[in-house]
């Protein structure tokens, strides 16, 4: 009677077992240490050391005045009355109005361009990187070339509308137009960033499938809605949350800008973002403790928001 020899397991060589025990390797956790070391340094220990400072009150400049006040740092920003709850929830209504008007366009432009520019015609690289050009400039250059375009006195803008006979609105210091102005330095600024991951999404498509649509009868806009773009939800979740999350992040145009004004009969800036109070209540005011809990509370929000995110966009089978 023949039998079946049947093949042992080879030891691998990192879970080698003595005696029913795994034995230990340490050269894979040397591999990860060097990056585990800036982790610790530069996101970990400033983590915990602003947890820290948010229970203080805490001024960097008159350090004997330094005492521990537990969560009424918290409690102050939901405190109607108390001295942070006005700008801090200005600012931060200030924020969430420049995700809305910004986010929608930093979607749907980069979409289009990519679309447009999804083609094997002549020149079409030229075009590509004159529009991805932008993002690999400073914020502080973006903000001062255009805050010189939108000047009221002497601006681009201005100088080409009274040419034309037209009005020439004082962009930079009334409303609505500083918005417009700092969301249109922002689209010119980053747009080509998005549009280069939805152009490399979009020739990540097999060409299979668009002829197979071709065949069965569907024109240019059913392959758009029934193809592309459900092709295309990863990396469009992708796209609207990192954008959700560089417009909460709004400092350096505001800052360049508009100084974030104009001012409103509250004493707040119109165009202040939350990030903008946080530097004001923590650098200019000295209030560090605070600002740290500012910065917590915006935070958790932009947390639940990009949750919410993942489970609009999330795959269903």
């Amino acid at each position: 009677m023949s039998s079946v020899i049947q093949p042992q397991p080879v030891a691998d060589d990192t879970t080698v077992r003595r005696g029913g025990a795994r034995k230990f390797r340490l050269t894979p956790y040397l591999f990860i240490l060097p990056h585990f070391i800036f982790f610790a340094l530069f996101i970990g220990y400033p983590f915990f050391n602003g947890l820290y400072l948010s229970l203080f009150r805490y001024d960097y400049l008159q350090p004997a005045t330094n005492a521990f006040v537990g969560l009424q740092n918290y409690l102050d920003l939901f405190t109607r009355g108390s001295v942070t709850f006005q700008d801090f929830w200005n600012s931060l209504w200030n924020t969430v109005q420049f995700v809305v008007y910004s986010v929608p366009l930093l979607v749907v432009l980069p979409l289009l361009l990519a679309l447009l520019l999804n083609a094997k015609i002549p020149g079409v690289t030229v075009f590509r990187t004159i529009y991805f050009a932008p993002w690999v400039l400073s914020v502080s250059v973006v903000g001062l070339l255009w805050w010189w375009i939108f000047q009221s006195a002497g601006g681009l803008v201005n100088n080409y509308l009274a040419l034309w006979n037209l009005p020439t609105p004082e962009w930079l210091s009334t409303l609505p137009w500083a918005w417009v102005s700092i969301v249109i330095a922002t689209i010119w600024w980053t747009m080509g960033f998005n549009m280069i991951i939805l152009l490399a999404a979009l020739q990540g498509i097999p060409g299979e499938l668009y002829e197979a649509a071709n065949v069965d009868g569907a024109n240019k806009w059913h392959m758009f809605w029934s193809l592309t773009l459900p092709m295309l939800r990863p990396i469009l979740l992708f796209i609207v949350i990192t954008s959700i999350i560089a417009s909460f992040n709004l400092f350096g145009q505001p800052f360049i800008m508009t100084q974030g004004g104009p001012a409103l009969p509250s004493g707040s800036g119109a165009t202040t973002p939350v990030m903008y109070e946080i530097y004001n209540e923590g650098i200019v005011r000295h209030f560090v403790g605070s600002a740290a809990a500012m910065s917590f509370v915006v935070a958790v929000i932009m947390i639940v928001i990009s949750y919410a995110n993942f489970r609009i966009f999330r795959e269903r089978s």
